[in-house]
């Protein structure tokens, strides 16, 4: 796996979008080419078209838009047990969509395109082109993409990463052999036979050690002997951070947390990320004022009480600050019950609020806790003081969370469902110490564009 924006990927997956972008770049080159293949000097003009009258830009705005639409599309996400005909399906669509883009810009603005006719010429190569390549790209996969991994140990970690490898076919990682097939008694000596029969019978490239009680267990000799010979040697919590993006609090020492890489922000990094999240909210305070009356006048239509909601809530290092939201509940909905999450179909939740939940506009007045310096936008979704209580009491680590600004949107929100109960509470915070982990300004662009994508197509909307 490779790391990108301090997020890891399948070698494959940065393999089938580096080949998209050159599908898509050389299609409409060729659209360029095939316009010009009877006139005079058609390479000279060909290279005039492309770098002195910037087509060269064009091409690679066209591309752009091809991948943003693709991935929206979810066209490079790994493939789920229906894989082969719904992704089918999709980049179908999705190359039905770029073509009513091209369409409306070559009516519209034709200038934005590398000249008329080619690219109606490049949009018909790219249909074939980008189909042939998902076909080629299946057969590199299935035969060169593929990495062999052996899990050692036989516990309930090494079976649930086990099963996370084999059910993930999209990673491109095979289970050579594992542990558990031994059996219960396990010695030194039966582990290091079966590790060295497996590794050198299959040629295995990785050995992924999941122990947990390692005393007079773990191989170390075998192990040392197989990193001379070329094999990888992992720790299972490296593996499942990159495999989950995650970290797993069950099981997690004192002593990874405290050695581990990560876990820093530099000043210099936590200035720029002031100025941005200041600016960028401004800016964002100032676009949304014309919907701001419309907004407040269908809050106070549908249920009698203040359209603006206040409510206290645990940010950075543990202080408390107002956190303000449109109204999406009865003014009396925690009358009886008190502090409670919100349920799947909450009977409290009026039914503009419903639609402001779904299209997202009920975060809007947190620009203002943006601009304040209480949050910012990318970071762990802040909680209620309430709550924090019993959840530090109860989750090891929680606290943690509170080493960075709450956000607006963050690497749990995209990553997992609207949590209301404990368990959501311990999978949402394993996301947020991974995000917390490897924070950047480049992950949190990514976040940034997940979100978008979220709100977008209507998803997870709680």
């Amino acid at each position: 796996m490779i790391r990108l924006f301090k997020v890891y990927y399948p070698l494959r997956t940065l393999v089938l979008l580096a080949g998209e972008v050159l599908v898509v770049g050389l299609s409409f080159v060729a659209g360029m080419l095939l316009v010009l293949r009877n006139s005079e000097y058609s390479g000279l003009r060909l290279w005039n078209e492309l770098f002195i009258e910037d087509g060269y830009l064009k091409v690679l705005a066209v591309t752009g838009i091809v991948l943003i639409v693709s991935q929206a599309f979810d066209l490079y996400d790994e493939p789920q047990s229906s894989g082969r005909w719904v992704q089918a399906f999709r980049l179908f669509f999705a190359l039905g969509l770029v073509t009513l883009a091209l369409a409306a810009a070559l009516k519209l603005r034709p200038s934005l395109l590398p000249g008329k006719y080619s690219a109606s010429w490049g949009g018909i190569i790219l249909v074939f082109a980008l189909f042939s390549w998902r076909a080629a790209f299946g057969w590199l996969a299935k035969h060169y993409f593929r990495e062999r991994v052996y899990v050692l140990g036989s516990d309930e970690r090494a079976q649930r990463l086990v099963n996370g490898l084999r059910r993930r076919t999209g990673l491109g990682v095979d289970v050579a052999g594992w542990s558990g097939t031994l059996g219960a008694d396990l010695t030194r000596e039966t582990v290091a036979s079966h590790l060295l029969d497996v590794v050198r019978e299959k040629k295995v490239h990785r050995v992924i050690v999941a122990m947990q009680d390692r005393r007079e267990k773990l191989p170390v000799d075998e192990l040392l002997d197989l990193r001379q010979e070329g094999v990888r040697v992992e720790e299972a919590a490296n593996w499942l951070e990159k495999m989950s993006g995650k970290i797993e609090v069950e099981q997690l020492n004192p002593s990874w947390l405290i050695y581990a890489e990560g876990f820093r922000f530099s000043a210099p990094f936590r200035v720029a990320r002031r100025l941005l999240n200041f600016s960028v909210a401004l800016v964002g305070l100032v676009l949304s004022l014309p919907l701001l009356p419309f907004i407040v006048l269908a809050v106070k239509l549908g249920s009698p009480g203040p359209a603006l909601y206040r409510q206290k809530r645990v940010g950075r290092g543990g202080k408390i600050f107002d956190c303000y939201k449109f109204r999406t509940m009865r003014q009396d909905a925690e009358a009886d019950t008190g502090a409670t999450w919100a349920l799947d179909d909450d009977p409290r939740i009026t039914r503009v609020g419903k639609f402001l939940r779904f299209a997202r506009l009920d975060e809007i007045p947190q620009l203002w806790c943006v601009l304040k310096g209480d949050m910012h936008f990318v970071g762990p979704r802040p909680e209620r003081p309430e709550f924090v209580e019993w959840l530090i009491k109860d989750i090891p680590y929680y606290k943690l969370r509170h080493m960075v600004r709450p956000g607006i949107t963050g690497w749990a929100q995209v990553k997992y469902k609207y949590g209301n109960t404990k368990e959501d509470a311990i999978e949402k915070l394993q996301y947020d110490l991974f995000y917390i982990k490897n924070a950047s300004s480049l992950l949190d662009l990514w976040i940034m564009f997940q979100t978008i994508k979220i709100v977008v197509l209507g998803r997870g909307a709680q």
